[in-house]
């Protein structure tokens, strides 16, 4: 399972970054040639998808080795910083767009070409595609760099699209001597920024809380609470906390076993406990299990 994860994380990887590279390559030659803000600036975030995914690729493989004597805990990790990493160029090239944007609207308008539009028609159609597929391993395998990569192409999809409508603006502007619309090209490049950096905040935040070992979802540990007190011999959960470590979950529990049983009996009772969790939840890779002495008289 593990070859098979960083089999596909390096093969969703791969795809990104060559399409990533024939849609920069149009898209900025279009933009430049037809004299267009909007297909420019998402050329431009195409270019910086193309660091994303470099990055993704490095840290897919580090992901998935096991724990070792430095990192006993695992490398899973290093798919949340890959994650921040896609975040922060997302939110650098948002603030590209917006000042590139502002510029463009200070000038003088002029309508793009024709081709404009088929370039941003073609970038939202590949980047849909895309988008989907990468979604949907990233979910399958629970791979947060193969999520990255999926929000990132789903930023070009927005991005695209605002392009494509901004071109028509300025083209039916130009058409109908409708002044006021031939900025819409300039315009569209602000409503791409602003979506690409609302997804940039999104992925940052994201990879903050699993650095931060932020605690999982309460609905989660409801869950888990409730295998846990399926058992009789647990009295009660005095602790449970859980975070997130890249592609897997580690689980800390206190629980209250009846003071008289042995050593042996309160081993067995946890490693049953810690078996049935990982049966039920595949996503947990290490449990960890603190036994207190539970006093019927005193509780």
């Amino acid at each position: 399972m593990v070859h098979e994860r960083e089999r596909i994380g390096k093969k969703v990887a791969w795809l990104a970054l060559i399409s990533n590279c024939i849609l920069t390559i149009g898209k900025v030659a279009v933009g430049l040639n037809a004299g267009s803000e909007s297909v420019f600036a998402d050329g431009i975030h195409s270019a910086a998808d193309i660091v994303a995914s470099i990055a993704v690729l490095a840290v897919v493989g580090i992901s998935n080795k096991p724990p070792d004597e430095d990192h006993p805990f695992g490398h899973g990790k290093a798919e949340v910083l890959s994650e921040g990493f896609v975040g922060i160029i997302l939110f650098l090239v948002s603030i590209y767009i917006v000042v590139e944007g502002i510029l463009g609207l200070i000038g003088t308008p002029k309508a793009p070409e024709y081709i404009a539009l088929f370039a941003a028609l073609f970038s939202y159609i590949a980047k849909h595609l895309l988008y989907h597929n990468s979604m949907k391993l990233g979910e399958k395998y629970n791979s947060k760099a193969i999520i990255a990569i999926a929000f990132d192409h789903k930023a070009d999809i927005v991005a695209s699209l605002a392009a494509f409508f901004g071109v028509i603006l300025s083209i039916i502007g130009d058409k109908f001597n409708l002044p006021y619309l031939l900025y819409g090209d300039a315009a569209a490049s602000l409503i791409v920024a602003f979506l690409i950096l609302k997804i940039s905040l999104k992925l940052l935040g994201s990879s903050v809380d699993v650095l931060m070992d932020k605690n999982i979802e309460k609905p989660l540990l409801t869950q888990y609470r409730k295998v846990v007190m399926e058992f009789k011999e647990v009295k009660r959960i005095d602790r449970m906390r859980a975070r997130t470590h890249g592609h897997y979950i580690i689980l800390d529990l206190r629980i209250s076993l009846n003071y008289d049983l042995s050593i042996k009996e309160g081993h067995d009772i946890a490693r049953n406990l810690r078996d049935e969790i990982q049966k039920r939840f595949p996503d947990i890779s290490e449990v960890f299990i603190h036994i207190n002495p539970y006093f019927p008289d005193k509780n």
